[in-house]
């Protein structure tokens, strides 16, 4: 014969949350090791942290601190809050919130908590269930738990917000640099991307610089949309009958790229004397060496560009 299986409230089956639940849960630890895989071990309720105190501290089996939250309702911010107090205030390895219903703000709260720090952070969901007659169960799921996946994620992450504040800080070095040399990008702010750009004064038409970690480049990008294709051509081609009195005025010769596969044109240089990953106290060398080639190519092409008629 097979039974159904039944819910039963969680209040009919432990009727206080600190008297009942937490001192069940001390003495039946081991049921989180088989949802989490995770030995808890010396597990120890009511531990004070200041003006609050953490329903269950334990350790694991290297002799790290794990906190455990328990909350036998739909999880709130106020909860979450305690449990990163509780890490904190313990240094904690491992924090365990056991909800009745986890809410998607704090999934996604939790998750987000697993990418972002070292520690191991569980969201588990409990509820209680009847087989038949029998006696009640508890039923406890892991909703969010840490993975090498997740970690790996938070990294790049981490990596990628790192990169965006240095570019950041890199243009902003540049634009404050540049503007007692030229007038060209002084009402340019920066930005994390890894280019800026002001009008050349011809639509479509832009002069930029373009960050590496590495290496910088200047460039005139020639894009009028995905409907000119010709125009982009055309334009290029303009400057290109000039390209040796330009490249005398600019004092070096520069790339001319038709770009066959892409919509735009580029007339570039590119210059290997540091980038974005450059310690912060060598940026200036690189300001005044690529703020001298803006300024000549602005110099050399800007004639040019100022006779086109497309």
């Amino acid at each position: 014969m097979i039974d159904r299986i039944t819910r039963v409230h969680l209040r009919d089956i432990w009727r206080h949350e600190a008297y009942n639940f937490t001192r069940w849960l001390q003495e039946n630890i081991d049921i989180l090791k088989e949802v989490i895989g995770l030995e808890i071990i010396n597990p120890e309720v009511e531990q004070s942290t200041g003006s609050f105190n953490v329903d269950i501290t334990a350790e694991d089996a290297s002799g790290n601190i794990i906190v455990i939250e328990n909350q036998l309702e739909k999880s709130n911010h106020d909860h979450l809050g305690k449990i990163i107090t509780y890490l904190t205030s313990f240094e904690a390895k491992v924090a365990i919130w056991i909800v009745a219903e986890p809410r998607q703000e704090h999934i996604n709260a939790v998750s987000w908590l697993n990418e972002s720090t070292e520690a191991d952070f569980y969201l588990i969901k409990i509820e209680g269930i009847k087989i038949g007659s029998s006696a009640p169960a508890p039923l406890l799921t892991k909703i969010v738990g840490p993975s090498e996946e997740a970690k790996t994620i938070g990294k790049t992450k981490q990596e990628k917000s790192d990169r965006h504040k240095l570019r950041f800080r890199f243009w902003d070095g540049l634009l404050e640099f540049s503007k007692d040399k030229h007038k060209l990008f002084s009402s340019i702010s920066p930005t994390h991307y890894n280019w800026i750009g002001t009008s050349s004064g011809l639509r479509g038409v832009t002069y930029s610089y373009w960050l590496k970690k590495d290496a910088i480049s200047i460039k005139i990008y020639i894009d009028r949309g995905k409907e000119a294709d010709n125009e982009n051509l055309a334009i290029f081609n303009e400057l290109l009958t000039k390209k040796e009195r330009i490249e005398e005025k600019f004092g070096e010769p520069l790339e001319w790229e038709e770009m066959e596969t892409a919509r735009a044109c580029i007339i570039k240089k590119d210059y290997n004397i540091g980038g974005w990953q450059t310690p912060e106290e060598e940026w200036e060398p690189i300001y005044e060496a690529i703020v001298d080639a803006m300024i000549r190519l602005e110099k050399a092409t800007k004639p040019e560009i100022q006779k086109i008629r497309i």
